[in-house]
């Protein structure tokens, strides 16, 4: 069984319409505060790689939240649409955005010691800290 699904969904007033050839089947939790601040809670995502289409694109609107992040919203509604690493071109997605996710598990936080003390998930899951993240995605030094 693969890990990766297609996947196609839309924001909330239809405006734009998206298909990821290679979505994960496993849904994180970031609990950074930039995440937070984003989405009013922790930001409940699926990895989409690189392969990731929309119809509507003059609907999206971005906003460079770091040297190497950004995050697309459409600027009818104010659906969050995703959170692009620029150096890989990987779209990070909300989960909640696709019209099909029976198939997927929550199995992983990030951030976890970002986490504020007043909610906490029952599912079992890996979970790591800002530091790891970073540790785990940061580009080989030459």
């Amino acid at each position: 069984m693969s890990d990766l699904n297609e996947g196609k969904g839309s924001c909330l007033c239809g405006a734009i319409h998206f298909y990821a050839k290679s979505m994960s089947k496993h849904v994180g939790a970031c609990h950074c505060s930039m995440c937070r601040k984003w989405t009013g809670g922790p930001l409940l995502a699926v990895d989409c790689g690189s392969e990731v289409s929309f119809e509507g694109q003059e609907n999206i609107s971005t906003f460079d939240s770091s040297a190497w992040a950004e995050r697309g919203f459409c600027n009818k509604c104010g659906s969050h649409l995703f959170y692009r690493l620029k150096a890989q071109n990987q779209y990070i997605v909300p989960v909640g955005l696709f019209e099909n996710c029976e198939s997927v598990v929550f199995d992983h936080q990030i951030f976890i010691e970002e986490k504020p003390a007043f909610y906490s998930f029952a599912n079992e899951t890996k979970n790591m800290t800002g530091a790891e993240v970073f540790a785990q995605f940061a580009a080989p030094s030459e």
